[in-house]
């Protein structure tokens, strides 16, 4: 996973603002319809929090003193909203999709493969933090 290629793919992705997260969830929705129910009608600052959390994500890939433990918090906060294990998976699907859709022609092979390791990472340090919770 080169952390790098992912920062200056999210830059790409990010100048789209708000786009990028109406998109994420549109796709999440349509893949989980039942997920829906566990956000609020109005979406808009939804939208800005999921991108904060991702632009910390991203901004500190490199760093795991900082990223776990925001992992951690965001993994036990997710567990108190009714996240569960099962709802990593097409949230991970949706978040490849959009980050796929806003890369255009600059998505490959190897940006799949890194991000997608680097989700399974965010993943597992949440998931573990909601059962420890």
């Amino acid at each position: 996973m080169d952390p790098q290629k992912l920062k200056d793919n999210f830059a790409l992705v990010g100048a789209n603002g708000l786009d990028v997260a109406e998109y994420f969830y549109a796709d999440l929705f349509a893949r989980e319809p039942g997920l829906r129910t566990m956000f609020p009608a109005a979406m808009a600052k939804q939208h800005e929090v999921l991108l904060a959390a991702l632009s910390q994500i991203v901004s500190s890939v490199d760093d795991p003193d900082a990223l776990v433990p925001f992992l951690r918090d965001l993994g036990r906060r997710h567990h108190e909203f009714g996240v569960v294990g099962d709802h990593y998976g097409p949230v991970g699907a949706s978040l490849l999709a959009t980050l796929a859709y806003f890369s255009g022609p600059e998505w490959n092979e190897e940006l799949e493969r890194d991000w997608t390791a680097a989700y399974e990472i965010v993943a597992k340090v949440m998931s573990e933090a909601a059962v420890a919770s």
